[in-house]
């Protein structure tokens, strides 16, 4: 088990204690979290993630998932059942299962479907305009802010 001290980057920053607060837990739990049921995170695109689930077993109406504060919350429940089965060889999980993953700031859940057992989860970072870059005009003439290669005529405002 490893140990982070995370003291000196609250004594060098500001606004960083959120992402080392997730560092701490991550490193905390990292061999409390169950192994069920397997799953992928993949980059498809810029900006954009799929986090793949093996839900073998599992019905649509069985699997719910939650989104709230950056936290995605995937769960599944099976419904009862009372037919007794004697099993040569049980391979196939049907356990109750629960899996967070933390996301990061302005990543959306775009869409969800269950093909062939796997659960696909399609994520997508959409970041605001107002916190994409900028390029700030100079001139002696001329005051504007350049967004996206076009000059804004609107004067920049100071900071209250």
């Amino acid at each position: 088990m490893r140990n982070v001290d995370f003291a000196p980057l609250y004594r060098s920053s500001v606004g960083f204690d959120r992402m080392a607060n997730l560092l701490d837990t991550i490193s905390r739990s990292e061999n409390k979290e169950p192994a069920y049921p397997p799953y992928n995170i993949e980059l498809t695109g810029e900006d954009q993630y799929r986090i793949t689930m093996a839900v073998a077993g599992f019905d649509q109406s069985e699997l719910n998932i939650v989104v709230d504060q950056n936290k995605l919350t995937v769960a599944g429940k099976k419904a009862s059942d009372n037919t007794p089965r004697e099993y040569l060889h049980q391979g196939i999980a049907a356990r109750n299962f629960e899996r967070r993953f933390q996301l990061a700031d302005h990543v959306k859940v775009k869409d969800a479907n269950v093909a062939n057992g796997l659960l696909h989860i399609d994520l997508q970072r959409e970041i605001p305009e107002a916190m994409k870059p900028r390029t700030i005009e100079i001139g002696a003439n001329t005051s504007g802010v350049k967004i996206n290669g076009e000059l804004s005529k609107e004067p920049l405002k100071a900071a209250s």
